[in-house]
């Protein structure tokens, strides 16, 4: 999937967060995405306990392997969700980021 995409996705996710909370103004949204973030980082942790075997047994019995690559979707396109609400152009922060990070 290229980088455009998946903005695009980010578009068309936000358009449908936004009509099914239509009384939620902007704040309220940015705040609800923030927690959000939250939940789905807690969820990968825990996928990630799970993959190095240090849950208990009954979470290891229930495992599922391709639970920790979706979790991993989750938490960028919450963050993706999260940087548009707040105006963010997450594309040029990118190429920006890695400029910098190519600096060093």
């Amino acid at each position: 999937m290229e980088l455009k995409e998946l903005l695009e996705f980010i578009e068309e996710e936000n358009e449908r967060i936004r009509k099914r909370y239509p009384n939620l103004d902007k704040e309220k949204l940015i705040l609800a995405q923030t927690v959000k973030i939250n939940e789905e980082l807690g969820e990968l942790y825990n996928e990630i306990l799970n993959h190095f075997s240090l849950q208990r047994k009954e979470k290891l019995d229930n495992m599922d392997k391709k639970a920790i690559e979706e979790e991993f979707a989750d938490v960028l396109i919450t963050t993706l969700l999260l940087a548009k609400r707040m105006n963010v152009d997450i594309e040029k922060t990118l190429k920006e980021k890695i400029d910098k990070i190519n600096k060093r």
